[in-house]
């Protein structure tokens, strides 16, 4: 017998680590090749990764919630024949899927409704200085004169205590191994000195009090510590990992970066709903259960088209607009694990009944917990609904770095004005969140009245396929 080691893969597109939201082998247990080891979330998406050769599980480098960067031990097996470390080959059966032990993170809250699908009105269906100190190999480096790592490795209770100071740990100059920011790190950081480990260079000293000095200018005051939660008799406590702590995370991101603006215009859609009754039975002739949403997109795109700042992502890091040639539309899918947003790439490419099914691959795999990592992210305009749910207004919370997110509202029936007589018309309120940091006021409502008319007027949305 001799020991390998088995270190966490390159996941690829830039993953740096990965945290660690479930075991599926324990100390002792015999493994086979490619067998099912860990579940491990990164920024894009919950993979599974595989044993790389058979053998038995000596130790288990990690517990659940722990963040792993990419290249650290993970497994230690017990194998007949080979010895010393390896990488493995990358990202062994890397199938990305939502955690099972998680609304997004832990094991599953007491099951609520069944979740659905964002889609379906009526149905269920299926967001400059010089340069400085090159870059360190964790990817840190200088950013207008500071310190600046998009994927900073630390460990969990060195990121609560980050947030407990209120510090962004890109902005922390690691002193650790394998350039890990410690806790000492962070405190020297809120303090406002150096890193533990005095690593900063000369010309980062110099630059060090302005920096910061701008940094602290353009943050938010610290928020005093949140109040602990009294507990009662029978009270559950469920650890926020996996998929739920990247809701918590990018929500709030979202609340704390973008400007949001929420507008709402109302769509008076019957002669959408006549479009879809006449088509619906030759979309099911071709195996489709047609519904509204393929004609949502459509509209979207059409009004992307004519409101191209609308389809923008922010890049913070460089202070940039990124305009986008591309329409890759996010669909906000609501599962048992929490929500998560598949992409539709290149909808202006597709028909309607190619996006259709599509959106139902989509969603279907996402509630199954099986989304592919190519499916996720990178999305240039997101929509959601609540499905059954419906309601009559919503203030979505924008998919940063996106600037827009579109919600659907449910269709309702009430009295409308029509040539001059009051009728039941079949209403809809749509409702936009932009970040007002990049979009103003006139150009966030022309695009929600450019969506409402062609929805209205749906002889016009068909000259724009």
């Amino acid at each position: 017998m001799s020991k390998f080691e088995f270190k966490l893969p390159d996941i690829g597109e830039g993953v740096s680590e990965g945290e660690i939201v479930n075991w599926l082998v324990k100390v002792g247990d015999g493994v086979k090749e490619d067998q099912d080891l860990v579940e491990v979330m990164t920024d894009k998406a919950t993979v599974t990764i595989g044993a790389p050769k058979s053998g038995k599980i000596a130790e288990l480098k990690g517990d659940v919630g722990d963040v792993v960067p990419v290249g650290q031990v993970l497994v230690v097996f017990d194998v007949e024949n080979g010895s010393g470390s390896a990488e493995a080959k990358p990202a062994p059966k890397a199938e990305a899927k939502e955690a099972k032990p998680e609304p997004t993170e832990a094991k599953a809250a007491p099951k609520e409704t069944k979740a659905s699908a964002v889609g379906d009105i009526k149905e269920d269906l299926p967001g400059m200085a010089p340069a400085a100190p090159a870059a360190r190999s964790s990817g840190g480096g200088a950013t207008n004169g500071a310190y600046f790592n998009e994927k900073p490795l630390a460990a969990p209770a060195t990121r609560k205590l980050a947030r407990e100071l209120d510090v962004d740990l890109r902005r922390v100059q690691p002193s650790g191994p394998n350039d890990r920011v410690t806790r000492e790190d962070v405190e020297a950081h809120a303090k406002g000195g150096a890193p533990a480990g005095g690593r900063a260079s000369s010309s980062q000293a110099a630059s060090h009090e302005p920096a910061r000095a701008r940094d602290e200018a353009d943050a938010p005051a610290p928020l005093p510590p949140a109040a602990r939660p009294v507990e009662g008799k029978g009270d559950e406590r469920i650890p926020i990992r996996g998929m739920k702590k990247r809701m918590f995370e990018s929500m709030a991101r979202s609340k704390r970066t973008a400007a949001h603006f929420t507008y709402w215009e109302e769509a008076e859609v019957s002669d959408l709903i006549a479009l879809r009754d006449r088509i619906k039975p030759l979309a099911e002739a071709e195996g489709v259960k047609l519904n509204f949403l393929p004609l949502i997109v459509k509209a979207v795109v059409a009004s992307l088209r004519k409101n191209p700042f609308m389809n923008a992502v922010v890049d913070e890091e460089k202070a940039e607009i990124v305009v986008k040639h591309t329409y890759d539309i996010g669909i906000a899918v609501a599962t048992d694990n929490g929500l998560i947003v598949p992409v539709l790439r290149g909808a202006d490419q597709r028909g309607i009944l190619d996006i259709s099914r599509e959106i139902e691959r989509l969603s279907s795999e996402a509630r199954a917990g099986k989304a592919r990592r190519e499916d996720l992210g990178g999305s240039s305009f997101t929509i959601t609904s609540l499905g059954k749910l419906g309601g009559s207004f919503a203030t979505p919370v924008i998919n940063v770095p996106e600037v827009g997110i579109l919600y659907i509202p449910s269709i309702k029936q009430k009295p409308v004005v029509k040539n001059g007589q009051i009728v039941v018309g079949n209403t809809m309120n749509l409702g936009i969140s932009f970040d007002h940091r990049v979009i103003d006021g006139h150009t966030g409502a022309s695009f929600t009245q450019d969506v409402a008319a062609l929805l209205e007027n749906p002889d016009k949305l068909l000259l724009n396929m």
